[in-house]
């Protein structure tokens, strides 16, 4: 009478039932069902107008949800860290121009071509692992608040922080091999020339 009055409605939402003992809650579903098909006026060839589910189908159904946001992250956490890899070529590329003398001045001094790739593939997997902490923090910040305002405990594995890092660095050394080449392969003469 209450949810009557309330939404002015004349049907339940839901109905929680907890049988007695421990055995198969089969019998207790049957038993609740029947009684609901009384309370309803529904005859023996009428189809039930009201659904039962047990905790192990509540159960299965948020394992399934779970799983679907599951897989839109990974989409989503994919798609930014390609977005992050582009940033981070333009980056790199940008500071390649800028530094073009300088790459010029160490290899008239004597750097290799290897010694330009490797200080432009530290740079690279240095600032994607700056934004990879940083993305690793706000993540685990944003779990422990929806943790906190769903009731439910969430955790997140040390696996899971290290995987995130070296996903960002390896992102920031794969996006970063062009600009590294375009560096290393900068002719002395030409990037001292370079304005």
């Amino acid at each position: 009478t209450t949810f009557k009055k309330l939404y002015g409605l004349n049907q339940f939402m839901m109905l929680m039932v907890k049988p007695y003992g421990e055995g198969s809650p089969e019998p207790a579903i049957e038993e609740v069902r029947q009684l609901l098909r009384r309370m309803r006026g529904l005859k023996a060839d009428e189809e039930d107008n009201f659904a039962i589910r047990t905790q192990e189908a509540m159960l299965s159904l948020f394992h399934s949800l779970t799983g679907a946001i599951f897989a839109v992250m990974i989409g989503v956490g994919g798609i930014s860290l390609v977005v992050g890899g582009v940033g981070i070529m333009n980056i790199m590329l940008v500071s390649v121009t800028e530094r073009t003398r300088e790459i010029g001045i160490r290899k008239a001094l004597g750097a290799r071509r290897r010694d330009i790739l490797f200080q432009f593939l530290t740079e690279a997997a240095s600032l994607s692992l700056v934004g990879g902490i940083l993305g690793i923090l706000l993540g685990v910040g944003v779990v422990k608040l929806l943790s906190v305002n769903i009731g439910l405990p969430v955790s997140t594995p040390p696996w899971v922080i290290i995987l995130g890092v070296t996903f960002s660095v390896l992102v920031g050394i794969l996006f970063g091999i062009y600009p590294a080449n375009k560096a290393a392969r900068l002719h002395p003469i030409e990037a001292l020339r370079f304005e």
